[in-house]
C-alpha cells in the first residue's frame, strides 16, 4: 500500500513537471541570445523567481501556462539585483514584474519584442492619495488594459509613483552595468514622460542620458500607459 502511494505521488509530480516546466526548471550555464529583440531566439534561458522579498512576477498564467517568465541569464542578474538595491531606496514599495520571454525566445504574441531574453516589462508603481497603492496590481494579465491619462493618473485618486519608476530605472542601470549589459531603450506612453522626468529620480535618469523612445506607432504608445518596456544589451 506503503509502495502504490508512493508511486502515485511520484506520478502526480511527474505530471505536474511536464505540465508545469517551471517547478523543476533549474538556471545554470550561459545564456545564449541570437539575433534581435524583434526577430530572434533565446538557447538556456534563466528563469527568473515568481516572487521575492520586494517584487512578486504579476500572473500565475502568463508566468506558469504562458511560460513567460524566463529571461538572458544576465537580464536574469540584472533584475535581481535592482530589486535588491530598491529594498534600501525605495523601501516598502512592491513591484511587479510582467512579462519577459518565452523558454526558447520567439514570437511572443502580442509583443512586438521580447525575443532573445533581453527585455521585459516592469509594471509602473501607483499611489492612491500619495500612499502606495497596490489592489490594480493583482489585475494579472488584465492590467495591460488600464489606462491612464496624459499626467498619469487612473482615476480622481490613483495616480503613477514617478519618482519610486525612477529610482527602480536607476537600480536598473547600475544593476545593468555590473552585469555586462546597458538599457539600450526604454518604452513608455511618450505624454507620460514630461511628468517622469519632473521627479527628482526622473531627472537624474535624464541626466544619465538613457534613451526613451521619442516616437511611436498609436496602438504601441497606448498600451503603455501602466508597464515600462525595457530593452538591455550585451556590452
Amino acid at each position: 500500500m506503503k509502495k502504490r502511494k508512493t508511486l502515485l505521488i511520484l506520478l502526480a509530480f511527474g505530471l505536474l513537471a511536464l505540465a508545469f516546466p517551471e517547478l523543476t526548471h533549474q538556471n545554470k550555464d550561459k545564456a545564449v541570445a541570437s539575433g534581435t529583440v524583434g526577430k530572434g531566439s533565446l538557447e538556456n534561458a534563466w528563469l527568473v523567481p515568481y516572487f521575492g522579498k520586494n517584487y512578486r512576477y504579476f500572473s500565475p498564467v502568463s508566468y506558469y501556462l504562458l511560460n513567460r517568465g524566463y529571461t538572458h541569464h544576465r537580464v536574469h542578474n540584472t533584475i535581481l539585483d535592482a530589486y535588491q538595491t530598491c529594498e534600501t531606496t525605495c523601501p516598502g514599495v512592491q513591484f511587479r514584474l510582467m512579462e519577459c520571454a518565452n523558454k526558447h525566445g520567439g514570437k511572443m504574441w502580442p509583443h512586438r519584442t521580447h525575443q532573445i531574453g533581453l527585455s521585459a516589462d516592469f509594471m509602473l508603481p501607483k499611489t492612491r492619495n500619495g500612499s502606495a497603492h497596490r489592489l490594480l496590481d493583482h489585475l494579472g494579465i488584465w492590467h495591460y488594459l488600464l489606462s491612464a491619462d496624459g499626467r498619469g493618473a487612473y482615476s480622481k485618486r490613483v495616480s503613477i509613483d514617478f519618482e519610486t519608476m525612477g529610482r527602480h530605472l536607476l537600480a536598473l542601470d547600475d544593476a545593468a552595468r555590473t552585469n555586462g549589459l546597458r538599457i539600450k531603450k526604454i518604452i513608455v506612453q511618450i505624454d507620460l514622460k514630461e511628468e517622469f522626468y519632473a521627479s527628482p529620480s526622473g531627472k537624474k535618469v535624464r541626466q544619465r542620458g538613457i534613451y526613451f523612445a521619442k516616437s511611436l506607432p498609436r496602438l504601441v504608445d497606448e498600451l503603455h500607459d501602466d508597464h515600462y518596456h525595457v530593452d538591455f544589451e550585451l556590452r
